[in-house]
């Protein structure tokens, strides 16, 4: 595990310095959802794909930019699932962006995943690394510093609700309101990453992606941004589940499934299974 995590270092600091310099202008390429890519997706995707290759212990990876999962080791025994600039589009507002990587042994789903990583590239550079727990390190003079590990409290002050409003379900929206009526404030940049980075490391929250209208089994990727960020709240000591359901539980079919998604505090995501269970 110890030349993954030196592979996602490396990756990390690469990454920065393209979004420092790179030209972030589209690209004539498509991603998996056939979203046209910027530039910036492009680079950042092969410097993984590089930082990997040099890693023997890796067997295969899969990139929310590509279709296919591609073998790099056959001796390798880890799978790895990433998101290698999830919320690219607000670069050129300045906004926080991020890194995501499933860790996976043996092959992909939610039962065989080890652990769980997220690189910030922010005001600071930040990475969170979940195995046994859940650590926070800052880049400092070219490296990577422990911090901290991270907790969650069991109830949080935080709300960041995804997905466009009018195609909430009216129980949904009534929930969520009633968080904001309890007065919790709203912390949402549309950014997956900083948002869910913020809740934990203000000590707690929710962040939702229901399903909605226009997706119904809602837009987050399992493998590349669901189940890594559901690994990490739980060894946080949160929750991330559909509505009723542990997210580690879902299994996949295609590497690109979504998942409707809630992360958070003990407190609010029980609320959430009250009201989904009502409405189920």
């Amino acid at each position: 595990m110890r030349d993954i995590f030196d592979a996602i270092q490396r990756s990390a600091k690469r990454i920065k310095e393209a979004i420092d310099v790179k030209d972030i202008g589209y690209s004539q390429q498509e991603n998996s959802s056939g979203e046209t890519q910027l530039e910036l997706d492009i680079r950042c995707d092969m410097i993984i794909e590089e930082e990997f290759s040099k890693v023997n212990s890796i067997h295969t990876i899969a990139s929310e930019e590509k279709t296919h999962e591609e073998l790099l080791h056959e001796d390798g025994a880890y799978f790895i699932a990433y998101d290698p600039l999830d919320g690219s589009s607000l670069v050129d507002v300045n906004l926080s962006v991020g890194s995501i990587f499933g860790i996976y042994k043996g092959g992909f789903g939610s039962e065989k995943m080890v652990a769980a990583c997220y690189v910030v590239y922010g005001p600071r550079v930040e990475m969170v690394f979940a195995e046994n727990k859940t650590k926070l390190y800052l880049l400092q003079g070219g490296d990577f510093e422990f911090v901290k590990e991270i907790r969650l409290n069991e109830k949080g002050k935080l709300m960041a609700p995804g997905g466009t409003q009018q195609n909430w379900a009216a129980y949904h929206k009534e929930m969520i309101d009633g968080f904001f009526a309890e007065g919790y404030r709203l912390r949402y940049s549309g950014g997956m990453v900083p948002d869910l980075h913020q809740i934990l490391l203000k000590g707690g929250g929710l962040f939702s992606y229901p399903g909605t209208s226009d997706k119904p089994e809602g837009k987050l990727r399992r493998l590349f941004e669901v189940f890594p960020f559901a690994y990490i709240y739980e060894k946080s000591g949160g929750e991330a589940i559909d509505g009723q359901q542990r997210l580690l539980s879902l299994g996949y079919g295609h590497i690109h499934d979504t998942a409707i998604c809630f992360f958070g505090s003990n407190y609010e995501t029980n609320r959430v299974k009250e009201v989904y269970a009502k409405n189920a």
